[in-house]
């Protein structure tokens, strides 16, 4: 495997890692079918500790079984699977080396009362992403929530660790909790604001939600006004959350959400690459849909990240 030039600029940004992170960072983004365009589309099947079975599983029976999932990803030539602990043992073996995979390393559950506050549980370790041959570990931040500092410092010590063992760490940063209303939970200054404290965390991918033009806090709504910075558009603010992202020296992928129409998602992707993100991480608005409606879809995402629609 030859990285492609565009690869190795990118690898080229993160100047304090260690070769065996970057060349796990090379490995997934040389691999399916967006090698080497430094685009990316992850599947994550994290939603079943979310959500709950059915709601995660029900509208596909199949998705119950932890193989449908790699072999989905595999198929539809993705750069990569993340998946807590035991859906990822589920199939290791099975599909040894045929997909980067990512160690989801911390879940919540909605079963928990509101008045727990926004956190999630450690429920693997580095030292099982290196047992399985995963290409990186995954962790939620909940910018906003009276639990983030402890957050922030367990991430920070699981992402030494990682690094010194040669994984690579992706931060998926929701912006919930008290201090966060809803809409701000997806405003733009928020959002740029939790891609910040993500890469500033060592993050070597970052996930983050697509924002809306709503800005929830009233100092940072000033500096916004005051010079003049473009979030008219999905695309603008796309390329302002990778501004913020040490100005895109660090890989960004975008959440679909919500299952939604395919339309809708063909919309986002173009905002994604117009605005100069790397990618998606694409879970419900896939696996809930039949086989070959979500291997079609993901083959229109590569062609939209391609340029060729």
């Amino acid at each position: 495997m030859r990285a492609t030039r565009t690869v190795r600029k990118i690898l080229s940004h993160y100047e304090g890692e260690t070769p065996g992170v970057k060349a796990n960072l090379c490995r997934m983004l040389m691999t399916g079918k967006l090698s080497g365009t430094g685009k990316m589309i992850i599947l994550p099947v994290d939603q079943g500790f979310e959500h709950g079975p059915a709601r995660s599983f029900a509208a596909n029976p199949a998705a119950y079984d932890p193989h449908y999932h790699y072999q989905l990803a595999i198929d539809a030539g993705l750069n990569a699977y993340a998946a807590p602990l035991g859906m990822i043992e589920a199939g290791a073996d099975t599909f040894a080396g045929q997909i980067p995979t990512i160690l989801k390393c911390n879940s919540a559950n909605s079963l928990m009362s509101d008045t727990a506050g926004k956190n999630q549980a450690i429920t693997a370790s580095v030292d099982d992403a290196l047992r399985l041959g995963c290409a990186a570990i995954g962790f939620t931040i909940y910018p906003g929530s009276d639990c983030a500092l402890d957050m922030f410092e367990e991430i920070s010590a699981m992402r030494e660790e990682a690094a010194a063992k040669g994984v690579a760490s992706v931060i998926w940063s929701y912006p919930r909790g008290e201090a966060v209303t809803k809409d701000g939970e997806t405003g733009i200054d928020v959002a740029a604001y939790a891609a910040q404290i993500a890469a500033l965390l060592g993050a070597h991918v970052i996930k983050i939600k697509l924002s809306t033009d709503h800005l929830m806090l009233p100092e940072a709504k000033k500096v916004y006004e005051a010079e003049g910075i473009d979030i008219a558009t999905q695309a603008a603010r796309v390329r302002h959350c990778m501004q913020a992202s040490f100005g895109g020296r660090r890989i960004v992928v975008f959440s679909g959400g919500a299952k939604k129409g395919a339309d809708s998602v063909y919309d986002d992707a173009r905002a994604i690459r117009d605005g100069g993100g790397n990618g998606s991480i694409i879970g419900r608005n896939s696996f809930q849909r039949p086989r070959e409606d979500a291997l079609a879809m993901l083959g229109k995402l590569v062609d939209i990240y391609k340029g060729k629609d």
